[in-house]
């Protein structure tokens, strides 16, 4: 018999133009990292994103590298940031020899806790020099709270808006507001250049900076000079010309993701004991990812029953992000957590979302939700 055709968690779609575009980047032979495309391509993020300075780069791990530097972390140092997020939101912090301090999720949402957060930098002597906030799965966090926070405490404002491309909060696209903003166009991503990602900044200096750190940190001569150390963290011309013509069509697969989660709550919205993370009033999320969370006891299944479920029908799904401060890694680093996030991680499942999925891919996997329900 044969198997149903895979349902992947969140496949690339692309549009009708980037495959011309990374034409014109081999017919002008701008094939290494840099180029006209790379150029397009920085110019049309900081216009998405209203943040005046942007440089491309290999992966959103690799501006937030660059983004700690900038901000002058190192050995000694303490970086405050959401524990639900991904490793790579993370591990920079260890790259700069400096150690995370975690603190828990809201309690109706994904965000890190702004009252848990406030309350640590009033009540806490060891203030941060940076606090790295997580727009996860696309939710985007209260950026005038925050950068109220950062004002009042001092601290250096980081946003993680790798999952947030395209999502917006009372009209502003996620990230701007803070210090740096690091965007992702990875292979999963709502949009993708193949691997990639970006830094973005109000501080033109400090771009300046991360361009130059991000080719080999290489001084204006003839030969190669270096005072400083730097990586190989730029984005091709070619990656690049693909993330143009993504980014054209960068409102359609929003629209489409928002869609696929109305049609998952429509379906699944009533049935007991599953549920799904809502918006706040102001907030576009971009719905990355469509995510519920399965109450056994009231479901009459679980979270690791569902996924066996559905990849028995070739489906992919994916429990939500494993706290950091569960990690093994991370298994001495200092928390600040009240169980939020290690309930959502027990209980939440990332279902299918590619924004080229259409109804019946949707009533698929919703009718073996339904199956477990009885």
């Amino acid at each position: 018999m044969t198997s149903p055709p895979r349902l992947y968690l969140s496949p690339p779609h692309m549009g009708t133009r980037e495959q011309a575009l990374v034409g014109e980047a081999f017919a002008s032979n701008w094939i290494a990292p840099i180029g006209p495309m790379i150029d397009l391509f920085e110019a049309k993020l900081a216009e998405l994103t209203g943040i005046g300075h942007v440089v491309a780069l290999s992966s959103g791990t690799a501006a937030l590298h660059l983004a700690l530097r900038l901000s002058g972390i190192g050995p000694g140092d303490v970086v405050w940031g959401s524990t639900m997020t991904f490793i790579g939101g993370v591990a920079p912090i260890l790259y700069m020899g400096a150690a995370p301090l975690f603190l828990d999720i809201e309690r109706d949402g994904f965000l890190l806790d702004l009252d848990l957060l406030e309350e640590a930098l009033e009540t806490r002597a060891d203030k941060p020099k940076v606090v790295i906030t997580t727009d996860l799965y696309g939710h985007v966090v209260d950026a005038v709270r925050v950068r109220a926070l950062a004002d009042r405490f001092g601290f250096i404002w980081i946003s993680d808006a790798a999952e947030a491309v395209g999502a917006y909060r009372d009209g502003v696209h996620a990230g701007k507001g803070a210090d740096f903003t690091i965007l992702s166009f990875n292979g999963n991503k709502i949009i993708t250049t193949s691997g990639g990602g970006a830094l973005a900044s109000e501080n033109g200096e400090a771009i300046a900076r991360a361009r130059f750190l991000s080719t080999q940190a290489r001084e204006p001569a003839a030969h190669y000079e270096h005072e400083t150390y730097g990586y190989n963290y730029r984005l091709s011309n070619v990656c690049a010309a693909i993330g143009v013509g993504q980014l054209e069509v960068l409102a359609d697969r929003v629209a489409a993701r928002r869609a696929i989660f109305a049609a998952y709550r429509s379906s699944l919205g009533d049935m007991p004991g599953v549920a799904f993370v809502g918006e706040p009033a102001g907030m576009a999320a971009n719905r990355w990812l469509t995510t519920i969370t399965i109450d056994p006891a009231e479901a009459g299944f679980d979270r690791e029953e569902a996924q066996a479920a559905l990849e028995r029908e070739n489906i992919e799904s994916r429990p939500l992000w494993k706290p950091m401060h569960l990690q093994p890694l991370f298994r001495d680093a200092a928390c600040i957590a009240g169980g939020v996030a290690e309930r959502m991680f027990e209980r939440g499942l990332c279902l299918p979302s590619g924004s080229a999925m259409d109804e019946a891919d949707v009533a698929r996997v919703c009718a073996i939700l339904a199956r477990q329900a009885g």
